[in-house]
């Protein structure tokens, strides 16, 4: 066993992440003898009392067609909340009783990229989680699709995954899906092989990768999934990327699936979620000056360096900070109000305290909630 796969062996808290595909049937409704095999995995690799396992489940849109008649995934926001509905809850009894075979207690965690992008939502979710872990249930985590909006949808279950292993401090992250790995090309033409290993994005940059689920339940194909290992791994977590039906060699080290080596350390919490889970609510234009003190400076964002003001966003929300040009080189949490600022704007923090009270000698985005975006 190689060193890397000797890690994933040893991996004591390891985040799951399943698709819609590998669990339901392609015309919807959910398919009992896969979602068995699956826990039958997960409740083996943790019956040693060694290894903590949080699920993140796709599944409850595709669970929710049958029972109400659909043929097919709707594409409209209010019937997918109408299915997710009905499926979420069937999909939680499914895993409930499955796991009861082994006497595993199962938990339902549903959040939506809010959730991930404001501080005390994210707190909150992170504490739960550990508490949950703590008292040996299962936490079994999807997206909250019957409450989010487009804006605030992660889109896909991957990287969601990607962001609650940071959540959680994981040493590992496992995505399944029908695909037994990245490979080099269509894994259905012949001559295409897998990808073992993925030391950084250089090592796959030649390899076009296609992006429909094979199932069509699902929304993320293997673009979301190479997104979701590459957030994972610049934050420390290895991540293993294999089929379904490979869940238990995947998880006992053996040499399956493409596996994506750490390209980078654990961050603090905050700037992860800030830089992938946050929607900017606004926007704000930095002078020349403003943009090298927050870029290249790392210093925090003062009312004297910004130039313009847009979106309606109230304090604590993300915003983009962008240069004269309109290009995004930072993002950060905001101190003020939209209507605040304006009249903030080119104007010194000792000015602002003399004039408008102690309140306002404070900074714009402070340099502890500011990530900067490169690229």
């Amino acid at each position: 066993m190689t060193a890397a796969r000797q890690s994933v062996a040893e991996a004591q808290r390891v985040v799951v992440k399943v698709g819609s595909s590998s669990l339901t049937t392609a015309s919807g409704g959910l398919d009992a003898d896969r979602v068995d095999a699956l826990v039958d995995v997960l409740a083996k690799s943790r019956s040693g009392g060694e290894r903590e396992i949080v699920l993140v489940s796709s599944g409850a849109i595709a669970a929710g067609l049958a029972p109400l008649g659909l043929v097919r995934r709707p594409k409209d926001l209010a019937r997918q909340q109408a299915a997710a509905s009905v499926g979420q809850g069937l999909l939680v009894a499914r895993y409930t009783a499955s796991f009861a075979r082994y006497g595993v207690r199962v938990g339902q965690v549903l959040l939506t990229s809010d959730d991930m992008a404001r501080r005390a939502h994210h707190r909150n979710a992170s504490r739960t989680l550990d508490q949950l872990l703590a008292m040996g249930a299962l936490p079994v985590v999807n997206e909250n699709d019957t409450v989010a909006t487009d804006e605030i949808r992660f889109g896909d279950n991957d990287r969601l995954a990607a962001l609650v292993a940071h959540l959680v401090h994981a040493d590992l992250l496992v995505l399944l899906s029908d695909v037994d790995g990245l490979y080099d090309g269509d894994p259905a033409r012949p001559g295409s092989s897998r990808i073992d290993e993925v030391r950084g994005p250089a090592d796959i940059a030649h390899v076009e990768i296609g992006s429909a689920g094979k199932a069509g339940v699902g929304t993320g194909g293997m673009v979301t999934k190479v997104e979701a290992a590459r957030i994972a791994a610049a934050a420390g977590i290895p991540v293993v990327l294999t089929s379904a039906s490979q869940a238990g060699d995947a998880l006992a080290g053996r040499a399956t699936g493409t596996y994506f080596h750490r390209t980078g350390r654990r961050s603090a919490d905050r700037l992860l979620w800030l830089q992938h889970a946050s929607e900017p609510r606004g926007a704000l234009t930095l002078d020349d000056g403003a943009v090298r003190a927050v870029v290249e400076g790392r210093k925090s964002l003062l009312p004297a360096g910004i130039a313009g003001v847009e979106g309606d966003f109230t304090a604590g929300d993300p915003v983009e900070l962008r240069d004269v040009a309109g290009r995004a080189v930072a993002r950060g949490l905001v101190n003020f109000d939209a209507k605040e600022l304006p009249q903030l704007l080119g104007r010194s923090t000792r000015d602002l305290a003399r004039e408008l009270g102690p309140a306002y000698e404070r900074e714009v985005v402070h340099r502890d909630d500011l990530v900067l975006l490169h690229g």
